[in-house]
């Protein structure tokens, strides 16, 4: 097989475009008023030799009385039909009557094979092989096709060209959301036929949130993997991160560290404590009693709108009850962000000195009032309220209000702010006659004027709010999952839109993984196994089996409960983080590592004995 190899490559190497005695086969007709660089350069594809990327083939232009029209011969020396014959793997009869595959390197064992018989292969045989070869043709290195700079010959960015131009940290969290999406499609095509055929059968529904749990657990875990792999491939999975020194925020009197020996400020941990317990933890409590404070303001809204609706039982009291769930979710959205503000100006006032005691503070504030603010109305409901109907109202008009504010408040309104200041700054720019480099001069003051992009935070807390609203209350509400699909298509694209227009280009941040997030997203899918069997043990079906004591339901819930954690705890133990050739790279570089420094070690003591 290496012989044939070698002898069908030299072939290739030698071969010739052109021919003396050029056979048409197949016929192209390109659209009238193509440019002729276009045609210059998908013409040179076809001639080109194949380890350039070309076809090979033989090209001419057919003119006729009115001259060249758009219209091209294609056809191939002998020897190019011959090696094309055995990369579409013809079947040919040797000379002994059997049926072979045909090879190049074995041609003279076919029957009626001769160097001079051009008919060896059919009409039907030579123009199937022009065609695969035709069909089989791509650009390499071209972006564009010549001529038409709009037409995207490979649209979009890869993870790996976003990673060179944003660094690791941006790159993985569109890693991320691109996997989440993808993730998400079983769901929603799972939750479609729930929701169309068994919408008030839940005892349908344990299957779909039983699934939901296992899904839940599967995804995270596996995307440890694709993480591992991807920082493995770009070097920051091995990056060991030296002694953190404190953050450009932290200030204190100018003191010496006991461990480095180094200048830097000092303050004092106690003073530290102090504002945590007596200052934030006080005000992140009263944030969360106002918070739902709003929600019971909510509920009497919702009574408001029931009342009106009995009262008056037409279409326009029909849509009232669809007013509260939104005000409620516009309010949600504008408190979160209040919120935000304020955690991050009592997480600088508690002067953490490292920047990763500053982000675990701040995480931990903004996810408990953000869990709180977004789903306390929901578990009432569930819990309290026991009415499923308004449960299901209420999931769908928060998640779908949500998704249109994130993206607008995001993306839409910080481009047409951008788009608006940068007309008035050309218009400003061109009424200037100087005798400057206006281009350079109206980017730099375009792009002094946009936006600092502090991170991906916000970023991972709205697919953290989404993940919430899929896996809480699966079995309520199924086209959750649809819902968030449909956003995280359009998020990629706003997302993309927000990094490269809307805000100036942050400085690259090395990352081994998505960090906390990856432990708040476990710990969602822990309490969505909670919530889910609650909600099917209160469901009429459950409840009819067990209709003469209800302790042995509530045990019945508590060991289903208790079975579907153990099978998520043993999923995520059997499941490894990293593949298996990574982690024995890992254990072997470890192992050079430490050899290496065992022979320094012993370096250093011989040359101590000679002194």
């Amino acid at each position: 097989m290496a012989g044939k190899t070698k002898e069908m490559v030299e072939s290739w190497s030698f071969l010739d475009t052109a021919e003396s005695n050029f056979r048409p086969l197949v016929v192209i007709e390109l659209a009238k008023g193509t440019k002729e660089e276009t045609i210059e350069w998908f013409t040179k594809r076809i001639v080109d030799k194949k380890a350039n990327g070309g076809a090979q083939l033989l090209i001419k232009p057919l003119v006729t009385e009115n001259g060249v029209e758009n219209i091209y011969l294609v056809g191939a020396s002998h020897l190019r039909l011959l090696l094309g014959a055995e990369t579409v793997g013809l079947v040919k009869e040797c000379s002994d009557n059997s049926m072979r595959t045909f090879t190049y390197s074995s041609r003279k064992t076919f029957k009626h094979f001769a160097d001079d018989n051009h008919n060896f292969l059919t009409m039907a045989e030579c123009q199937y092989i022009i065609k695969h070869e035709l069909e089989n043709l791509r650009a390499k290195d071209e972006k564009m096709i010549p001529g038409y700079p709009q037409a995207k010959l490979y649209p979009g960015k890869s993870i790996d060209d976003i990673r060179c131009y944003f660094g690791e940290t941006i790159a993985l969290y569109f890693g991320f959301l691109e996997y989440f999406t993808f993730a998400l499609i079983p769901m929603a095509v799972i939750g479609i036929p729930y929701y169309m055929f068994a919408w008030e059968d839940y005892d349908k529904y344990v299957m779909f949130a039983t699934f939901n749990l296992l899904w839940s657990t599967v995804i995270l875990e596996v995307w440890k993997r694709i993480c591992a792999i991807l920082t493995y491939r770009w070097g920051t999975l091995l990056m060991k991160r030296q002694f953190e020194e404190p953050r450009p925020g932290f200030h204190g009197v100018l003191g010496i560290n006991p461990v480095t020996g180094r200048e830097e400020p000092v303050y004092s941990s106690i003073k530290r404590q102090l504002r945590i317990y007596l200052v934030s933890l006080p005000f992140v409590c009263l944030c969360l009693y106002f918070s739902l404070y709003v929600m019971m303001i909510y509920f009497d809204l919702e009574q408001w709108a029931l009342d009106y609706h009995k009262e008056n039982e037409s279409n326009f009291s029909s849509l009232m009850l669809y007013v509260p769930s939104i005000i409620y979710a516009v309010v949600i959205e504008i408190m979160n962000r209040i919120y935000r503000y304020a955690a991050e100006f009592l997480t600088s006032w508690e002067n953490h000195r490292l920047e990763s005691s500053y982000q675990n503070h701040l995480i931990l504030k903004v996810l408990v009032f953000n869990f709180l603010n977004c789903f306390a109305s929901l578990f009432y409901i569930a819990f309290v309220l026991f009415d499923m109907k308004l449960l299901r109202q209420s999931l769908a008009t928060l998640l779908i209000t949500s998704q249109i504010l994130n993206q607008f408040a995001e993306s839409l309104l910080p481009y047409w702010l951008q788009k608006r200041y940068n007309r008035r700054m050309k218009k400003r720019m061109c009424s200037k006659k100087t005798d400057t480099d206006l281009s350079l001069a109206e980017q730099v003051n375009m792009e002094k004027e946009m936006g600092t992009y502090l991170g991906t935070f916000d970023d991972y807390l709205e697919l953290f709010l989404q993940f919430g609203y899929v896996s809480l209350f699966s079995c309520v509400y199924p086209l959750a999952a649809v819902f968030a699909v449909l956003n995280n298509i359009t998020e990629i694209y706003s997302d993309a839109l927000k990094m490269c227009r809307v805000y100036k280009r942050p400085f690259a941040e090395p990352t081994a993984n998505i960090g906390v997030w990856q432990l708040a997203f476990e710990t969602m899918s822990v309490i969505s196994v909670v919530t889910n069997c609650i909600l099917i043990g209160m469901s009429p079906e459950v409840d009819a089996l067990f209709p003469d004591s209800k302790m042995d339901l509530v045990l019945t819930v508590a060991l289903v409960e208790h079975l579907l954690l153990a099978i998520k705890f043993i999923m995520a133990f059997v499941i490894p983080d990293k593949p298996r050739d990574i982690q024995m790279k890992l254990a072997k570089l470890e192992f050079e590592s430490l050899e290496a420094l065992k022979q320094q070690q012993m370096q250093l003591a011989a040359e101590s004995l000679k002194e």
